[in-house]
């Protein structure tokens, strides 16, 4: 659905300097949209995930979303003005150039898109999950399998637990 007449994001980019890592989805889904919470629906597996492989000390609630920059997580999506199923998103929903700047300007040790969608609009190639050959905007890239439970069949937790292990290994503001 789209919601390009307003000027205000669907949600609002959890960013700040000295983030171990930031997420960044395709686009907010409606219930993400309706709560104003990331990854809000109850089927999505990302809060559950988030938790169970280290990354938060307990499960939170997508409205607890704001919290979790004191993990040094941060959130983004690539369509910030337009939220439902990727499927329903215009073609040119995506701002690759404004992700780009951000990430450069807060400079995570760790980007993490939660879709290959998400990972393949923004590097602009096939990929596949898992830890990428290049850089984005300075942040090592990861490319997760979607939380989303309409994306069940290829979910696998094991993915999430070593790119964990890759932010966790050494502490927010070390140099990358």
């Amino acid at each position: 659905m789209s919601d390009a007449d307003t000027v205000h994001p669907i949600l609002p980019d959890l960013l700040q300097p000295g983030l171990r890592l930031v997420f960044c989805g395709t686009a907010a889904g409606t219930r993400s949209a309706r709560d104003g919470a990331y990854y809000a629906h109850p089927g999505n597996m990302f809060w559950r995930a988030v938790h169970a492989v280290g990354l938060t000390p307990r499960l939170l609630s997508p409205a607890e979303f704001p919290l979790m920059a004191g993990f040094g997580i941060g959130f983004t999506d690539l369509a910030k003005f337009h939220h439902g199923n990727d499927s329903e998103l215009p073609r040119d929903a995506f701002d690759v150039d404004a992700l780009r700047a951000k990430i450069e300007q807060v400079s995570p040790r760790v980007l993490a898109f939660t879709s290959k969608q998400a990972g393949m609009a923004a590097l602009g190639k096939r990929i596949t999950v898992g830890p990428q050959a290049v850089a984005f905007a300075g942040a090592r890239t990861w490319v997760l399998p979607s939380p989303s439970g309409q994306a069940r069949g290829s979910w696998d937790l094991d993915v999430w637990q070593a790119m964990a292990r890759d932010v966790l290994q050494s502490p927010p503001g070390t140099v990358r």
